[in-house]
């Protein structure tokens, strides 16, 4: 190390340069290396450590926050793929920390303003680019036509609380326009394995939770929740056994991300790759089932053979109708098979729902409000049922009524015209992914144009026994998976262009 000679006289301009030139040079030059980083960085920590034992968690959060953001926006501005993939974390961990702040930090809304840098960079992309024509498809202008139809329900003169929209439309509308980030944002192949990696990682990560909460138990945090919310007590808690919900904000959300985890190392195993890529995917898929089961949801254990059909379809050779037809086999022997493990029959119920009494309840409930769904083609308003309508309109007519089903909600909140509009925007997401697929060369590209699929299948199936795209990430991730049908498809067309380039 070269040898410095400084003059600490604060009256020597000559001094503070060279005290300067010494800083950046060990901040800067040497790479965040050596010891004079290392005393700082333990300076700090020991200080902020300090302050959040003598003033509270807030404090250290506070500081943190404080030193990350002007990061966080800056990265969001420049490198956007960054963004993306601190999004999708936030997306993943934001119910489990909203348990330990209690609430007292607004995650929602870090999420709205990381959504706003988001549509800020695209601007400032586009205006250097000008690249509309990565929207250029039937997917954008359908998802547009949904999003401004959702805006559009701020002045439903039949919605009885406008607190109730500006709660949902942000889970509901405005997380939509995530798609046109990822559309825009997603280039390269090289991304999307990133991307997806990412999202076996958190699967693993939710699952290995999930593992712990079954056979250890809930830590003091989380049993106090449960133990403070008597109604939510009341769902959780069936026959003696605890459902379990992850990292998530309910067993539903859980459960079908954990179907979704698994269904996309499937599809993906059907790539070229090594050998023990395969084994490491085979035995995550199942893992991601087992876990599935402590959730106790219903709705979520018909998700993987639904899938598997249209996968069959997708990939009709002799060895995916062999997996296909053992799998079924395997299935028909766990519905079938006598058991005491309240989760396999609470599994087994999902495949008898005429005798079980919260279907017929729901059927009842459905049936009821047929009437109100035909008088009000454009719905009773975003947020007039469920948990926003029992806290902004308890008194209205939809205030009381609990939907279960996406579509259901859908209907009553949006109307007919609502359910169509979605009812269309699915279908087309569907069938330009279907199409997609098939006309994709690149076999690797077409794992992944698989998995996309079949995710955004059966989270539509799954989205009409629950609301299956509403809580985060399942609504981050269903946006994602919509958006990489196109991104896919955009990649593999530059590649053969590239390559007919060379002939």
């Amino acid at each position: 190390m070269e040898n410095l000679t400084l003059n600490i006289d604060p009256s020597n301009n000559q001094s503070k340069r060279s005290i300067g030139k010494f800083l950046r040079r060990k901040l800067l030059i040497d790479n965040y290396s050596g010891w004079l980083v290392f005393l700082i960085f333990v300076i700090l920590s020991t200080a902020l450590a300090y302050a959040t034992a003598l003033y509270g968690i807030m404090v250290g959060l506070v500081t943190i926050i404080s030193l990350v953001t002007p990061l966080l926006v800056f990265f969001i501005l420049v490198n956007p793929a960054f963004g993306i993939i601190v999004y999708i974390t936030l997306a993943y961990i934001m119910a489990w920390l909203s348990r330990y702040l209690i609430g007292s930090f607004p995650l929602g809304t870090l999420m709205d303003g990381m959504l706003v840098l988001f549509i800020l960079g695209l601007f400032i992309q586009m205006k250097q680019k000008k690249e509309w024509q990565v929207f250029n498809n039937n997917i954008s202008i359908f998802i547009l036509i949904w999003v401004l139809y959702n805006l559009m329900q701020a002045v439903n003169p039949a919605a009885a609380s406008k607190l109730a929209w500006l709660y949902t439309v942000r889970t509901v509308a405005l997380v939509t326009l995530m798609y046109f980030i990822f559309v825009f944002n997603i280039r390269t192949k090289k991304f999307i394995k990133t991307i997806l990696k990412w999202w076996i990682f958190w699967s693993f990560i939710a699952a290995c939770y999930a593992f712990k909460q079954e056979y250890i138990g809930f830590d003091a945090v989380e049993q106090n929740w449960l133990d403070t919310n008597p109604d939510l007590a009341g769902l959780l808690f069936l026959a003696g056994h605890w459902r379990k919900f992850s990292m998530f904000s309910d067993p539903v959300t859980f459960a079908y991300n954990m179907a979704t985890g698994s269904i996309l190392c499937m599809a993906l195993i059907t790539g070229p790759m090594k050998r023990y890529k395969k084994v490491i995917l085979a035995f995550l898929a199942f893992f991601f089932l087992n876990a599935m089961i402590f959730s106790g949801t219903r709705a979520a254990n018909p998700l993987l053979p639904i899938a598997l059909i249209l996968f069959a379809i997708l990939k009709f050779n002799k060895k995916i109708l062999m997996f296909t037809l053992g799998a079924f086999l395997f299935i028909g022997f766990l519905i079938v098979m006598p058991t005491s493990n309240q989760n396999i029959l609470r599994f087994q119920t999902a495949f008898r729902p005429k005798q079980d009494a919260s279907y017929q309840l729901r059927e009842e409930n459905q049936a009821k409000i047929k009437p109100y769904v035909y008088s009000h083609p454009f719905g009773g308003g975003l947020g007039a049922t469920g948990e926003w309508g029992a806290r902004f309109s308890p008194n209205s007519f939809l205030g009381t009524f609990q939907p279960d089903s996406g579509y259901v909600r859908t209907t009553v909140e949006l109307g007919w015209v609502g359910l169509l509009l979605f009812s269309l925007m699915i279908f087309v997401i569907l069938k330009t992914g279907i199409n997609n697929y098939f006309k994709i060369i690149d076999p690797q590209l077409k794992s992944y144009s698989l998995a996309v699929v079949l995710i955004v299948f059966i989270w539509n199936i799954g989205n009409f026994p629950q609301q299956a795209i509403v809580q985060y990430p399942s609504n981050v991730l269903f946006f994602l998976a919509v958006a990489l049908m196109v991104s896919i498809y955009r990649i593999d067309q530059q590649q053969n262009l590239a390559a007919d380039g060379k002939c």
